[in-house]
Order: structure tokens, then sequence, then C-alpha cells
């Protein structure tokens, strides 16, 4: 019997030479991260035991992305903390105020994180570099001060569900769209604990923005992972990330599932037939075609976040306000997910486009995605966001209400002043 690329990664991290599903393994870890939420627990937990020294200063990311710049004195000392460990330990990898990024955006784009590598993160959003065809999964923060001791992680090895999408995508839909749907279709605990392996000729088709925002998603529908098999589209992306940055860290390895493994399901799925997808509140499995959701008058909208804050992201925002202004009474946030997407969204004048529009251009940060701030709605609120999770209270007030939605739908929505299809201002 033939393994998965799940299977097959974390078997390349183990000393066993076969593994099986429900198999509980040790495995070595290739890089793994901690934020100013986070990180802070797992510094506790490493000092209580005792520890004086992490296995690897150049294989620790840390970095405060959710409450920085800080928005009061609390999260100013989370942040603290995470520069005095960085500091205490020579920890390469620490990145704030002026060179940091929304974590899941700024890894791959340092190439810090690659094809076959095994990473662990102390958020749920780490199965984003599955996009790259690697094994990533969130872990808790006391997991993380074990991996910042010895270098490993305890892992139960996940069955895999293959996720197979064929034909190809109308106009204005996107990655984001693909796993708002998928989403909604298999239900929030539809992939409890399993590897979602994403494929088909409309996986392959698309650019690697949009497999990071597919693979960022896993999590919502239960997800131990999420992952792509690499092809030239990653290849390409990789050795260019590494060209630029140069990272210590360069061999990576290209798995793919073998034809003979075995799989718990295998859902299919026509694309062609697939419209832009808007998840009501307050589930990202309440997914509906975007032409379900009009006459809804929301109060913000949201673009940026690990799920679509990239460049793309951005371009396709900026088409369609370019020249328009949102609607009076809308709040527009456009949020950058790193340092260089900034630079380069202000070089393209997508910039100065968003203020033209009547928004706002900030910092890269996690902000308002968590209800952490530059962004908080009050009660009552409703706002259309590119971020990942819609829950109660996810933005703010409990009686506030969050759509989740690509920024094509979002862009159109600010416009509207209500939740709109694209082409309804393009």
């Amino acid at each position: 019997m033939g393994y998965t690329i799940t299977e097959k990664i974390l078997r390349a991290h183990i000393t066993k030479k076969s593994i099986n599903p429900g198999d509980f393994i040790n495995a070595k870890v290739d890089f793994c991260l901690g934020n100013d939420i986070t990180a802070p627990i797992a510094i506790n937990e490493f000092r209580k035991t005792g520890a004086k020294k992490v296995f690897d200063k150049t294989r620790i990311a840390l970095i405060p992305d959710h409450f920085t710049p800080a928005k009061d004195l609390r999260s100013a000392n989370q942040a603290k903390m995470l520069y005095e460990f960085a500091k205490e330990h020579k920890i390469e990898h620490y990145y704030e105020v002026g060179r940091m990024g929304v974590e899941h955006a700024l890894l791959p784009e340092l190439g810090l994180v690659l094809p076959g590598n095994l990473v662990v993160g102390a958020d749920s959003h780490t199965c984003t570099y599955g996009a790259l065809g690697c094994f990533s999964t969130g872990v808790g923060s006391t997991d993380l001060a074990a991996a910042f001791i010895k270098g490993e992680c305890w892992f139960k090895v996940p069955e895999t569900i293959k996720f197979v999408y064929h034909g190809k995508l109308k106009k204005w839909v996107s990655g984001k769209d693909l796993i708002l749907y998928t989403i909604g279709q298999i239900g929030v605990d539809g992939a409890l604990h399993k590897a979602m392996e994403f494929t088909g000729e409309a996986i392959r088709a698309l650019p690697m923005d949009d497999r990071f925002s597919i693979c960022n998603m896993a999590i919502e529908a239960g997800g131990k992972n999420g992952i792509i098999e690499p092809d030239k589209t990653t290849v390409s992306y990789v050795n260019a990330v590494i060209r630029k940055n140069k990272p210590k860290r360069k061999g990576f390895k290209l798995y793919k599932s073998d034809k003979d493994a075995n799989y718990a399901d295998v859902k299919e799925f026509d694309v062609s037939k697939i419209e832009p997808q808007v998840s009501f509140p307050h589930l990202p499995s309440n997914a509906k075609p975007v032409t379900k959701a009009r006459n809804i008058n929301i109060d913000q909208v949201v673009i940026g976040s690990c799920t679509n804050g990239r460049i793309s992201d951005l371009e396709i925002a900026a088409k369609i306000l370019k020249g328009r202004k949102a609607k009076h009474g809308v709040r527009l946030i456009i949020i950058p997910a790193t340092q260089a997407i900034y630079l380069e969204a202000v070089k393209r004048g997508f910039a100065k486009t968003f203020v033209e529009a009547g928004g706002v251009f900030s910092t890269p940060s996690c902000g308002p995605c968590l209800g952490g701030h530059l962004g908080i709605l009050a009660e009552g609120e409703r706002s259309v966001a590119t971020t990942n999770r819609n829950f109660v209270g996810r933005m703010g007030h409990p009686k506030s209400e969050v759509y989740l939605a690509s920024p094509a739908v979002a862009a159109a929505s600010a416009i509207r002043g209500r939740i709109a299809h694209p082409k309804e201002v393009v």
C-alpha cells in the first residue's frame, strides 16, 4: 500500500520505516513559530523546565503580529517578552514593527518554510504552508515550548481526505471561494483531525497566493493540515524567494501521493458551477453564493489577513476600487500582510487607489481579524471581511456580524454599501 503526501513527509521525519493513520509519533521539526499571543505562554513553560537553550536559533520565528504596533500596555508587555527571549537565545528570526508581517504570509515570503518540511506553530492557521507541499499544523503553546527545547513534536498520524477540483473557474471566482464552498459542503467538522489534500486541474491552474488561501482555511473544516502537491508553480515561487532572501536552509524535497495511497474519502467538485461565495454568520460553513446575499447592508469592509492580504489580493481589490468610492458610512480598511507587500502596493499605485476610494491603508497586522484592534465592530454592526473566521464576537461585539468573502466581493461590497457581486460595479 502506498502513502499520501502527508504520510510521506511525516515518515521522513521519524526513525520508523512505516506509519499508519492513527499512529502516535515523535517527529523532528524543521521550523517552528509563535506570535505575541501564544509565544509568551510557550516562553513561560520553557523557563519552567529549566531549559538553558533552544534547539536551534535559526529554526525558530517569533513574530508579534496580532496586537502590534502595541495597542495597550498588556500587548506591549506581550511583545516585549518575545523580544527579550529572542535576544537571550540569539534567535535569528525575530520580526517586530518595521520588519514584521502577518506570520503566515511572512515565513513563505522569506523562504523559511519549504516543500517537504515539517512545520509547527502555536497558531491554528499554520496549516497555510501546506500550499508549498509541506506538512504544517498548529500546536498548543506547551507543545511549542517542547519544540523550542527538543526540536521535535508529537503527532497522531491523520487520515487523508482528497478533494479533487475539476474544470475552469468562472470570472471573479478565486481560491478563497473554493475553500469557502468546500467548507460549506462538508461543515466545520467535516475533516476533523484529517489531512485535506487539494488536487485537480483547477488547483494546478491556481497561482500560489490562491493556494495559500485554500490551505490557510483547512483548520476551519477541522483539518489537521491542508496540503497541495508541489508542481512547477511551487518550485518557481520557492526558487524566487530563495534567490531574493538567501535563507540559510535552501534545500527542499518534493513529495507526492502514491497512486495506491489510501484515503478516508474522496470528494470531487466541478468548479465551473461555483459562484463567488459569502459565509454568513456565525460559521465559515454558512457559505452561500453572493447572489443569495444581496440586500444586506454593511458598516465595514476589511481586506487583509493571513488568508487574503497578499499582493494579488490587493491587486484585485484595487482594480475594482480604482476611480470609485466606498459608500459613505462604510469603513474601508486595507491591511497588507507584510512590509514587502506594503511597498509593492505603494509602488503599483494601489495604496493611492485605496485612499482615494475613501479607505485606510494600514501597517501589516492581524488587527481586526481576531477583534484585536484597527477595526473592532460595535453592537449591531456588520462587516464583510477577507479573513478566515466569523464566530460570535470574532471581530468585536457579540451582537456584531462578520461575512467572509474574497477581496473581489469585499471591494464591490464597499462600493455598494451592501454585499455585492463584483460584476455589479465593474
